[in-house]
């Protein structure tokens, strides 16, 4: 093929195209960048349509709903911060992943140790919502996302009596044998930051003569903090002229 040198070129040509070159250039670089923006998060698929993506195999669709939700919040170019999220899709993301994966533990760690660290206290409530009721779900196995719900609930929303409601729920619904004995009287302790030690001790009391403790350590423990809440009931009670 025969090439044409530049200088065949009409002038008017070779000056307007080294402006166009610039105008477009500029124009680009003008550009806003790409935004993700927090209400991109669409709602996960309705279940019965999630469960035929699932092709037969729903643990691994649902690892793949993890790996999805998990990596919105950081996507090319942006980072989104989880406050900004609308806590109700994110809500039905971790509840569309439990239904596909019942035995997940992944979505409710998601759920009270990164979602409910927000500064935003309605959305730490939802979130500590959440874990509540797939607690009721499945006690035994999720008390402990709960457990730490009611911590939190304790220390990051000074909010007793919501954190006892948590703590007396483990106590009620999570009596498989390997649930540890510190989060089934985790509500003894809160009745004690509350004030009412005879609630503690009569607690604390049944508890020590039900001979369900057996560790001879844990019952030491257990008759210490029985005096301690002795001594300090008798402290908070005034004394009669």
């Amino acid at each position: 093929m025969n090439e044409r040198r530049i200088g065949s070129v009409p002038r008017p040509l070779r000056i307007l195209l080294p402006t166009l070159l610039a105008v477009q250039l500029t124009f680009s670089l003008l550009q806003p960048r790409p935004q993700a923006r927090a209400d991109q998060l669409s709602p996960p698929p309705p279940l019965p349509l999630a469960r035929v993506m699932t092709a037969g195999e729903p643990i691994a669709f649902a690892q793949m709903l993890t790996l999805y939700l998990q990596a919105f919040d950081n996507q090319p170019g942006i980072s989104i911060p989880f406050a900004a999220l609308d806590y109700d899709t994110v809500s039905a993301w971790l509840e569309r992943i439990l239904d596909l994966d019942p035995r997940a533990q992944y979505p409710l760690m998601m759920a009270s140790q990164l979602y409910a660290e927000v500064p935003d206290e309605n959305k730490r409530r939802q979130m500590f919502d959440l874990v509540y009721r797939k607690f009721l779900e499945d006690p035994d196995r999720r008390w402990p996302w709960l457990a730490h719900v009611a911590i939190m609930a304790k220390h990051r929303l000074k909010d007793l009596p919501l954190a006892l409601h948590y703590a007396q729920a483990i106590s009620t619904y999570a009596t498989g044998t390997h649930v540890p004995h510190w989060a089934r009287q985790m509500r003894i302790f809160l009745y004690e930051d509350m004030g009412e030690f005879e609630t503690a001790k009569v607690l604390l009391g049944g508890l020590l003569d039900s001979g369900v403790v057996t560790d001879p350590h844990e019952i030491h423990f257990l008759i210490e903090q029985l005096n301690r809440l002795s001594t300090a009931d008798k402290s908070s009670t005034p004394s009669g002229n």
